[in-house]
């Protein structure tokens, strides 16, 4: 495979510029590829100092403005042409970086994807795929975890379509499974948008044999593992998402709690030490690196806002099976049989 080039945001998220620098150089250890760190130069070589590193991987591009959180998306994607997340989308775009990733606001990640590299062509609605930690299994894909509030029954079809291309190329499960998240697992449950998707979703494993449905799904069954793509609007995704993330770290907290509490459960803590560790892993975010930004004409990941080094090494280490294996080439493929399925209905 050719070098590839990876345009990191360096002003993005809580911890810039440290922990993404940080990541950077830890990722350039595993990998033959060059990185592009876009932002503050002053403040990012004062950054690098504190590492080792080879200098021919990592290179600087100076970046007036940065983009933050609390600022509107649309308004600062087109005021702030110098920030660092609005000229490391141009650098996909002009085709002088493979792959952007950003810590930083959300929606404006969204808004310059959609400005600046366009939607792929058939695709009505990009969508955030996140990574679902499934214990003792790895982990699922969660198509929409938070950019599309409400959906038409199309777009779950193309979420279940850009997911399974992703988690087949990138995560690699051959012939993922694709479940739809409903409030029963009968065919007719739900509202007429989740009817209507899953008739579509079921004809295009039907007639195309392309995706590998498997029906409705309950939210309490996405844990178990049900389904390799987990299929829903951004604002149920999102939900699920918060709601786990949240419910994890308060039973490790209740743990720790009831650990510290006497003698003998500190003990017991010391011996289970490592499983707990495990467990505690298994759900944190940094471990999975980033979520992409699919249906854009270019390769985009959008990480968690308070990423740390480590987040950012394995967010760099998963964009590059992302590239290589033109998950972006094979969305655009994959659309032509999308239309025919809604041109029949």
């Amino acid at each position: 495979m050719k070098p590839r080039k990876i345009i990191l945001d360096g002003m993005g998220g809580d911890n810039a510029p440290g922990a993404i620098v940080e990541g950077a150089v830890a990722a350039a250890g595993h990998i033959k590829h060059e990185i592009c760190i876009v932002g503050d130069e002053h403040k990012l070589r004062e950054e690098l100092k504190r590492h080792k590193f080879n200098p021919a991987q990592i290179e600087l591009r100076h970046a007036e403005e940065a983009i933050f959180g609390e600022e509107a998306p649309v308004k600062a994607v087109r005021t702030k042409q110098k920030s660092s997340l609005v000229m490391g989308i141009n650098m996909v775009k002009d085709g002088e970086g493979d792959v952007f990733i950003s810590a930083g606001n959300t929606g404006a990640i969204m808004a310059g994807g959609l400005f600046i590299l366009g939607r792929i062509q058939g695709i009505d609605r990009p969508a955030i795929a996140s990574t679902y930690p499934i214990l003792g299994q790895g982990v699922s894909l969660l198509v929409d975890a938070g950019a599309n509030a409400e959906c038409k029954p199309n777009n779950l079809l193309e979420f279940a379509t850009m997911g399974s291309i992703y988690m087949e190329k990138v995560l690699d499960r051959k012939r993922p499974t694709v479940g739809l998240v409903n409030m029963g697992t009968e065919e007719n449950k739900g509202t007429t948008v989740l009817k209507a998707a899953w008739e579509l979703l079921a004809k295009s494993r039907d007639t195309f044999g392309g995706l590998n449905f498997v029906g409705n799904i309950e939210a309490r069954d996405v844990p178990m593992g049900i389904a390799d793509v987990v299929v829903c609007d951004g604002y149920v995704g999102n939900v699920i998402l918060k709601l786990t993330e949240g419910l994890a770290w308060n039973i490790f907290k209740t743990i720790k709690k009831k650990f510290m509490s006497g003698l003998v459960p500190m003990v017991g803590a010391l011996l289970l030490s490592s499983k707990i560790n495990e467990l505690r892993d298994a759900f944190d975010y940094s471990e999975y690196g980033g979520a992409p930004i699919l249906g854009v004409k270019g390769a985009l990941i959008k990480m968690h806002g308070s990423s740390n080094a480590n987040a950012v090494k394995n967010a760099i280490l998963k964009a590059i099976p992302y590239v290589e294996n033109e998950v972006v080439k094979n969305i655009e493929n994959a659309v032509l049989e999308l239309e025919a399925i809604a041109i029949s209905e």
